[in-house]
């Protein structure tokens, strides 16, 4: 083995690592015969553990797809997906927050997130204490005993999050979580996953269209080409991550060079 052979060799990230997905020559497609569409790849990636991909993308890229298939939702139909070195399951593999909330309408906050403790096989003397510390994770001490109805949008965005976070899996997926929100709203909740994936030390795989949103919050960027996706440009984001301002951050100017790359990348992959 040369030294170069060897360094790559180092550099490799564990693959049965708890956390690290990888997908090998993934190629996924709808339908059969002459109606089958090709709605990704062929797709190579690996995602070490505690890394916060942003996968960027113009619609119908298979960003989506992706995402359903690291969730264990769905096969390949040709290639391979491993979450920590095994076939995803779902509900197993990862914790999975949506475009929606999709809590139940009949069920207090208290009662969505016991509802995932338990899914979770924690015991049920736990739920007070691992509710408490979900809720506070997100922001929303003291409001268990509210209704579905009685909590704004984002506030129900921040229930799914915990929700998501109740099982002990070092995975969290997201779907363009935000995308029905207020301006407002989406920044202050951005930087609510943030800085939980960061003192969790999850791995997040999150999809979205916006390249504003994907600087900010990935530690790497992906963006995929027009359907069938496949990666046009794979970047890490060399900006600080950690305790930092997130107003200094979106004004300074490394941040808006990013910004104008990735958007240039998006729109140039889509054409």
């Amino acid at each position: 083995m040369s030294s170069s052979e060897a360094t790559a060799t180092l550099r490799e990230p564990d693959a049965a690592l708890p956390g690290t997905v990888r997908l090998d020559r993934v190629v996924h497609r709808y339908g059969r015969g002459g109606e089958a569409v090709t709605a990704v790849g062929p797709v190579d990636l690996t995602v070490p553990a505690g890394e916060f991909l942003v996968l960027v993308g113009a619609s119908g890229c298979g960003k989506s797809t992706l995402l359903r298939l690291v969730a264990g939702f769905e096969r390949p139909t040709h290639g391979s997906v491993r979450v920590g070195g095994a076939a995803p399951r779902p509900g197993v593999a990862a914790g999975v927050v949506f475009q929606t909330p999709r809590l139940f309408p009949w069920r207090t906050v208290r009662g969505n997130i016991d509802l995932a403790l338990r899914y979770a096989g924690v015991e049920r003397a736990q739920w007070p204490t691992r509710r408490a510390e979900l809720l506070a994770r997100v922001g929303l001490e003291g409001t268990e005993k509210r209704r579905v109805w009685e909590i704004s949008g984002g506030q129900q965005q921040r229930v799914a999050i915990a929700r998501a976070l109740a099982a002990d899996n070092p995975l969290l997926l997201l779907d363009e979580p935000f995308a029905a929100l207020d301006a407002l709203t989406r920044e202050r909740l951005q930087e609510d996953v943030r800085r939980v994936t960061e003192r969790t030390g999850r791995t997040a795989v999150f999809v979205t269209h916006s390249a504003e949103e994907a600087v900010f919050l990935g530690s790497r960027i992906v963006v995929l080409t027009k359907g069938p996706g496949t990666v046009a440009l794979d970047l890490p984001v060399p900006l600080p991550r950690g305790d930092v301002d997130a107003g200094e951050l979106r004004e300074s100017g490394e941040f808006a060079e990013l910004r104008a790359q990735v958007a240039h990348a998006v729109k140039a992959a889509a054409a």
